[in-house]
């Protein structure tokens, strides 16, 4: 493992001071909250760093705070207190889905939504897309966990939980860097292959999440995180559901669906909104849904399975929020 130098920030603003030097400096950066998968990376050589910014003392960022119009949380709050939060029903699931208690006891957000692919092709050493080379592997290889939507020329599964329940919840993400904040929409946030297929978000040199915020919704709004793994913990979704749904009774009057495990990014389904909106969660209802979730899906050689998958796990979804 190559030698690297540690800087232990005590703010947003500290953290991206000292990125802004050492990458004056020739040097290359990475930001560490919980570090869980940042130590893999720099281990296996996927990460090649020069300088670690630790952030793990910058204690006002962990933070949820709510007022009239919404909810700001903390990018650096650990998956176990957003877990434990009342935020949201479908972003308190997605957290505490991800791998272990001891995982989530340091894990954060920031770091859950902006970890690097978990593709094998790219976590051993091929000179792939991710790794700033000119081919995807998994196009003609061993493709049983790739993506079934918004391939091309990667086809990564977005790694994160959370994500998807952002996305769900239409949060705003608060990125900062040298020319200070900005503030984008989780769905811009995340960069399709087919925009640069070595990056899976708007993150520039010098830049971290720093936050999200959550608008308030309607108190009839209710939520839910399905996941769908291979065993039974310490592993990413082979599909996941996150869905936000304002019911009047059973119909439906506003819904948001977005799936995980089988997307390049988040993937919205807008048509299955469109479509669910002004009708009752009846069980003909959500099959058709589940049907259309998966009209444009394009599995590869060997993951047909997630398209059968992806449907069911969509009408289970519905059916589990018909009867909150």
């Amino acid at each position: 493992m190559k030698t690297l130098s540690n800087i232990n920030a005590s703010s947003i603003s500290d953290a991206v001071a000292a990125a802004q030097q050492a990458l004056g400096n020739g040097q290359s950066i990475a930001f560490s909250g919980g570090g869980t998968d940042l130590l893999q990376q720099i281990k296996d050589g996927t990460d090649r760093s020069d300088v670690i910014i630790n952030l793990r003392n910058v204690t006002d960022a962990s933070q949820i705070t709510s007022n009239g119009s919404g909810t700001a949380i903390g990018g650096l709050i650990t998956l176990t207190d957003l877990s434990g939060s009342d935020v949201s029903a479908v972003l308190a699931e997605a957290a505490a889905s991800v791998g272990t208690p001891q995982i989530r006891n340091v894990a954060t957000l920031s770091g859950n939504v902006t970890q690097r692919p978990w593709c094998w092709y790219y976590r051993n050493g091929f000179n792939c897309y991710k790794a700033g080379g000119n081919e995807c592997f998994s196009v003609v290889g061993e493709n049983q966990q790739h993506a079934i939507f918004g391939g091309g020329p990667s086809f990564i599964v977005h790694p994160s939980d959370v994500a998807p329940a952002l996305v769900a919840l239409n949060a705003s993400f608060v990125v900062s860097g040298p020319a200070g904040e900005r503030s984008l929409s989780a769905q811009e946030f995340f960069v399709l292959p087919s925009q640069n297929p070595q990056q899976e978000n708007v993150l520039a040199p010098g830049e971290l999440l720093s936050g999200v915020n959550i608008p308030s919704a309607p108190s009839n709004t209710v939520s839910t995180y399905h996941k769908i793994m291979d065993r039974e913990a310490w592993t990413h979704a082979e599909v996941s559901v996150a869905a936000v749904l304002t019911l009047a009774g059973n119909r439906v009057e506003a819904a948001s669906i977005v799936l995980g495990g089988v997307a390049t990014i988040p993937w919205k389904l807008d048509a299955v909104e469109s479509f669910l909106v002004g009708k009752e969660l009846t069980e003909a209802v959500v099959r058709e849904a589940g049907a259309l979730a998966v009209a444009d899906a394009q599995p590869l050689t060997k993951n047909g399975h997630k398209v059968p998958m992806t449907s069911a796990a969509v009408e289970r979804t519905l059916m589990s929020l018909a009867s909150v």
